[in-house]
């Protein structure tokens, strides 16, 4: 089995989001369904519900669709980073601080850095400050 590692909600969203998809976060999801050991902040189910519910409401994506991605995520499964709410008024705000990221973001890169484990992100910002913290990176 593959190491385990920290997914964000981009990845999430384009596990069930076909025009965000790319051929890594594909192979993440054969990983996942394959028993990958994934980790998230409590907010990633929030994050990518919100963005779901946003796509629909913009009219990119159908109920229909977006239930059915709701559906599909909720046979994943996940292993929730308890700690990371814990750590939001200190070491998440500073990383935030630090990179210029949004307090939301920067649970991820705190989970991956006090873990030890690879972050799966689309989100440029925040790959640059994994990297400048010595994430290895996923996607």
């Amino acid at each position: 089995m593959n190491e385990a590692f920290i997914v964000d909600a981009s990845v999430g969203f384009s596990w069930v989001y076909p025009s965000q998809a790319s051929a890594e976060t594909e192979q993440l999801l054969v990983e996942v369904e394959a028993g990958a050991v994934v980790v998230v902040p409590s907010l990633w189910f929030l994050e990518v519900a919100n963005g779901l519910l946003a796509a629909q409401r913009r009219k990119l994506i159908t109920a229909a669709e977006r239930k059915g991605a709701l559906a599909r995520l909720s046979n994943l499964t996940f292993t929730v980073d308890e700690e990371t709410g814990r750590t939001a008024f200190r070491k998440t705000s500073e990383l935030a601080l630090k990179y210029g990221l949004s307090v939301y973001d920067a649970a991820y890169l705190e989970a991956a850095v006090r873990r030890k484990l690879p972050l799966a992100s689309r989100d440029n910002p925040l790959r640059a400050a994994a990297k400048r913290c010595g994430i290895k990176l996923r996607a």
